[in-house]
């Protein structure tokens, strides 16, 4: 009553086709999270055990001759302690290396000599993180869409050339 045999492929033809769709969707998949990792370190640069991400800076307040670069944050994923010991930028006379502080409830920035980048931690140089960039006698405005280089300088990593984007915080952030 049942015959014993099938035309060539008759049986697995559903098979195959789940299959081949279920290898496609997973390929496509693979794609667009290959393309989405690849977006969010676009804006981050890698140096050694460190990770730099996310350099901007806003724009200047039209007629100073300062301004701030910033980073999402500093990420030291290796064993040992670095330092960022200073910093340079074609567009400031100098960037000077600075710590944001609470005094009297007004965030206060000083210089100073160094940052430690401790192992296995992130350090912040955000408008509301421990530190910050502050570029000095400006050759020209910093200007929402603009870019430029700054050149990190580490006790052990070396240089490192990073591109900083002037762009406009948003509401929610405070203004500098």
């Amino acid at each position: 009553m049942f015959p014993t045999s099938r035309p060539a492929g008759a049986a697995s033809h559903p098979h195959h086709a789940l299959r081949r769709r279920t290898l496609l969707q997973g390929s496509v998949c693979a794609l667009l999270m290959s393309v989405v990792s690849l977006a969010a370190s676009a804006h981050g640069v890698s140096k050694g055990d460190l990770l730099i991400d996310h350099p901007y800076a806003v724009p200047s307040v039209p007629g100073d001759a300062f301004g701030y670069a910033y980073f999402r944050g500093i990420k030291n994923s290796g064993d040992h302690a670095e330092r960022l010991l200073g910093a340079s930028s074609p567009l400031a006379a100098r960037v000077e290396l600075r710590q944001l502080k609470l005094q009297a409830g007004k965030a206060q920035t000083t210089p100073v000599d160094a940052i430690d980048l401790p192992p296995k931690s992130l350090t912040l140089l955000r408008h509301t993180g421990d530190y910050q960039l502050a570029l000095m006698d400006l050759k020209q405005p910093l200007k929402d869409g603009d870019r430029f280089d700054v050149t990190l300088n580490f006790e052990h990593a070396g240089q490192q050339t990073v591109q900083v984007w002037v762009q406009t915080p948003h509401a929610s952030h405070s203004e500098h």
